[in-house]
């Protein structure tokens, strides 16, 4: 199976592509770090695995639609999806909160779902597949501060359940997964390990 996993070169992503790899999958791993791909990508490949990866900004349409030509044309297909890209950069409440920061919180936690799930779909729909969203608790309460991650991961929630309600009758199953607080660099000094 080909599975693509975006944010794939460290902490959760890094962890579902391995995990992905020793059941067997064929892994593209997307990240914008080239150093971080190649360092878990050399790591699946001495676990034995098959991998290559990706570099790329999946905010910008532009990019994700060139990571959907390279699949079409690698594998003609792709039958696993986990839209893990993601992170916390605006920690602040609304009212001190920097509007650009607030919104590539956004972008990073939901619209790069939309647009490498919209990109990849049509790779999809011939032999069904999964869509794994990784989400977060915090898309399903508020909290003072951190409003656009809770934003951010609220809409991938529902945008979990919209795509699923779309795409049943195609054979893909939509699904969040929440890991809950995990210990990686993007968490590292606000939680104890």
């Amino acid at each position: 199976q080909i599975a693509v996993v975006t944010g794939g070169g460290r902490g959760i992503g890094r962890s579902i592509a391995q995990g992905l790899s020793n059941e067997g999958a064929t892994l593209v791993l997307v990240s914008r770090t080239q150093s971080q791909l190649e360092a878990a990508a050399s790591a699946i490949r001495e676990s034995g695995g098959d991998v290559s990866h990706i570099s790329a900004d999946v905010t910008d349409k532009a990019a994700v639609s060139e990571i959907a030509d390279r699949l079409r044309a690698d594998f003609g297909r792709v039958d696993i999806l986990v839209n893990n890209a993601g992170g916390g950069i605006e920690p602040k409440t609304v009212a001190e909160s920097d509007p650009d920061l607030w919104i590539q919180d956004v972008n990073v936690n939901l619209i790069s779902a939309y647009l490498v799930t919209h990109a990849l779909l049509p790779l999809m729909k011939d032999n069904g597949g999964k869509i794994i969203n990784v989400g977060s608790g915090m898309g399903h309460s508020s909290g003072g501060g951190s409003s656009a991650y809770h934003v951010g991961k609220a809409g991938m929630w529902m945008f979990t359940r919209c795509l699923a309600d779309e795409v049943w009758e195609d054979g893909i199953t939509v699904n969040e997964l929440i890991p809950g607080p995990v210990a990686t660099d993007l968490t590292a000094g606000r939680m104890e390990v």
